[in-house]
């Protein structure tokens, strides 16, 4: 479930300035029970709809459910006794019973009858008992892409946020650098892989640099745009005070550009995490998009979305701590809790 901090001060207040009247609260307590419905109504889909003639499941995917139900039971419970557990509970219940409405309608397209046929579309089950066998090989994976990500990821932040800087406060600078930025601007990072895979020392320094120089125009073009919009009166009151061109930079142009810099960070990392799994797929030896790649030429497809799983699982780990780092550093901007 979504970190409490994680619902705007926005949200809350509409939630809590609602009438509570005694049947709105019946309908409230009824939506926040809609996953635990919809999660027992999964189990008994799986249970009670017969398989389609020779398909075997396991009891992988019920296990699952059940402690997917389990965490849903948690939370409602908490919701019992805290205010605040109720309200973000409220207001996500409808999209985790969403959740257990499309694994159900998967297992009933796959395992049941057949109508996304294997094996292009393997059930959960067969899914979840690939990813368990190959766990180990998929935590090494995982963790060689993390390693290539952010090796790409900070080696383009860090240049990002010198060029931007640079072309902010600097008309020289930017007379230098722009026209190379409208140059890489309109040419996709994935379309210098070839290029990069052949003239790299090693394929992992080519994936690197690839990764790093989406993110160093997403964060240049954020760092500069930031450093632009900066009211010039600013500068002069820094001035007046007996302030000079490094100061102005560090303690007026940075601090008020921070928004557009942490903002840039977020779309970088958008930007690699999309061409991470292109440079692995392409010149690679290991990490998860590698790996989608190995297990598709074998027609492995339960281990192929296996990988791709555990993929979604860490882009969605990463983007949301940035994410958190983001609201936490901005929370006086956006008034969160």
């Amino acid at each position: 479930m979504q970190n409490l901090n994680h619902l705007t001060r926005e949200s809350l207040t509409e939630l809590e300035s609602a009438p509570r009247t005694a049947s709105r609260i019946i309908i409230d307590y009824i939506i926040c029970l809609m996953p635990v419905v919809f999660g027992c109504l999964a189990v008994a889909e799986y249970i009670f709809v017969p398989n389609l003639s020779g398909n075997v499941s396991t009891n992988s995917y019920i296990y699952f459910l059940c402690v997917l139900i389990l965490l849903a039971v948690t939370f409602f419970i908490a919701s019992l006794f805290s205010k605040k557990a109720f309200l973000i509970l409220r207001y996500k219940a409808p999209f985790y019973a969403f959740v257990f409405i499309l694994l159900t309608l998967y297992d009933y397209m796959t395992l049941k009858t057949g109508r996304l046929v294997l094996p292009y579309f393997p059930w959960a089950d067969q899914i979840l008992n690939a990813m368990w066998d190959d766990r180990a090989y998929l935590l090494d994976c995982a963790c060689n892409s993390l390693k290539l990500l952010f090796s790409g990821y900070f080696s383009g932040a860090i240049l990002g946020l010198i060029t931007g800087t640079a072309c902010g406060c600097s008309k020289t600078a930017d007379y230098w650098i722009s026209p190379f930025m409208k140059l890489v601007g309109a040419i996709p990072s994935p379309t210098w892989i070839p290029i990069v895979m052949v003239i790299a020392s090693t394929l992992f320094s080519g994936a690197v640099f690839i990764i790093a120089l989406g993110v160093w125009y997403s964060l240049t073009i954020a760092t500069m745009t930031g450093i632009r919009n900066i009211d010039r009166s600013f500068y002069d009151a820094a001035k007046t005070l007996g302030a000079g061109r490094t100061q102005l930079v560090f303690h007026v142009a940075l601090p008020f550009a921070v928004p557009n810099i942490l903002q840039g960070l977020t779309q970088g990392m958008s930007s690699a995490c999309l061409v991470l799994i292109t440079a692995e797929m392409v010149g690679v030896e290991s990490g998860l998009g590698w790996y989608v790649s190995w297990q598709k030429s074998w027609a492995q497809y339960g281990k192929m979305y296996a990988a791709i799983v555990v993929l979604c699982v860490v882009f969605v780990v990463v983007n949301r701590g940035l994410e958190a780092i983001r609201r936490r550093l901005l929370r006086w901007q956006e008034g969160l809790v």
